[in-house]
């Protein structure tokens, strides 16, 4: 039989009043009494009631998150898995379960929303997904507190990293390599793969450069397929660049086996860079330049954001947080013919 409040109360000789706010960190009651409460709760066994917790402050302390992707990768995806760990972390450091929301529960279909309603979460990480998804721009304004990652919605708080500094730095190293022939492959559109792409056209206009439009190539995220594909168009060109971004470390796999099956040497005649930094490709040799992306702190951030939106509604600002990325020179671009 699980032990009552009341009989947590009886044993500390206190009323249930004080002996609930001593568990609910109560200003007004002494550290002397908060201790006793606690010790006392933890040889008799005491568990408060989640259920009636919730009831009693109108929450259910249940976080949904809105994760799709088209990869298939699943929970091993280089960004997002991380993202979603560490956004766990912080939930349940904070007291908080996680439900991730999808259009089924059983047989029956549902919107995104009406999952979140149905589970009745108190608010919603959406981490990835087709932002221009009517669903998704219902749950946006519907009447649930939500936090994006790596997107800007009108009036909603959003998680992500800097990726214009981010790439600005990259192209400004590869840059000051003497590199001028610089082609980007680019991931599907989104505002991340916009921010990104128009940064690394800022930073070649600003060195007084043009990039031709056969240098910026389509392709897609965490793809090597596509990438070695995209690679292959890029070195059958008269001019070919000297040096190639990749949309992604993962994704570079693809452009680096295309640079070798056509039988040039990388970096000594094709420089290539990622974007991400991933730790198990930052181990291959040579190390593979990149942005290093915080994701750990992008999934604490969006988790702490979204629990403030809820418990502190009246005084939560809406506003971006822009995580600082870094750049990791490495060793696959270095300068054309082959010199560090």
């Amino acid at each position: 039989m699980a032990v009552t409040i009341k009989e947590l109360s009886a044993a500390c000789g206190l009323s249930v009043s004080t002996v609930s706010k001593a568990l609910n960190n109560y200003p007004d009651v002494s550290h002397e009494t908060r201790d006793l409460v606690r010790s006392t709760a933890a040889k008799m066994g005491y568990r408060p009631s989640a259920i009636a917790r919730g009831l009693k402050i109108g929450r259910t302390f249940n976080l949904g998150v809105l994760f799709s992707d088209d990869s298939d990768s699943g929970f091993t995806h280089h960004y997002f898995a991380p993202v979603l760990e560490s956004f766990k972390a912080e939930a349940e450091r904070r007291g908080y379960d996680i439900t991730f929301i999808t259009h089924h529960t059983g047989q029956n279909r549902m919107t995104y929303l009406e999952h979140c309603l149905y589970r009745n979460v108190d608010g919603v990480g959406i981490v990835n997904c087709h932002f221009d998804d009517p669903e998704v721009l219902e749950l946006i304004s519907g009447p649930l507190p939500v936090v994006t990652v790596d997107h800007h919605f009108h009036n909603h708080s959003c998680v992500e990293s800097e990726n214009r500094k981010g790439m600005a730095e990259l192209a400004q190293h590869i840059l000051s390599l003497g590199h001028t022939r610089i082609a980007y492959i680019y991931g599907e559109h989104s505002a991340v793969t916009d921010i990104r792409r128009t940064s690394f056209l800022r930073a070649m206009q600003e060195a007084g450069l043009s990039v031709p439009d056969e240098y910026l190539v389509p392709s897609k995220y965490h793809n090597p397929a596509a990438t070695r594909q995209a690679t292959e168009q890029l070195l059958s060109l008269a001019d070919r660049p000297t040096c190639i971004i990749m949309p992604d470390d993962y994704a570079a796999l693809g452009g680096i086996e295309a640079i070798q099956a056509a039988g040039l040497r990388m970096p000594e005649d094709i420089s290539v860079a990622g974007f991400d930094g991933v730790p198990l490709l930052q181990l291959c040799r040579p190390q593979l330049t990149t942005v290093a992306q915080d994701t750990r702190s992008i999934g604490a951030a969006a988790a702490r954001k979204l629990v403030h939106l809820i418990e502190l509604p009246r005084t939560t600002f809406q506003e971006i947080i822009s995580i600082p990325c870094r750049l990791i020179p490495g060793e696959t671009v270095v300068r054309p013919g082959g010199t560090v």
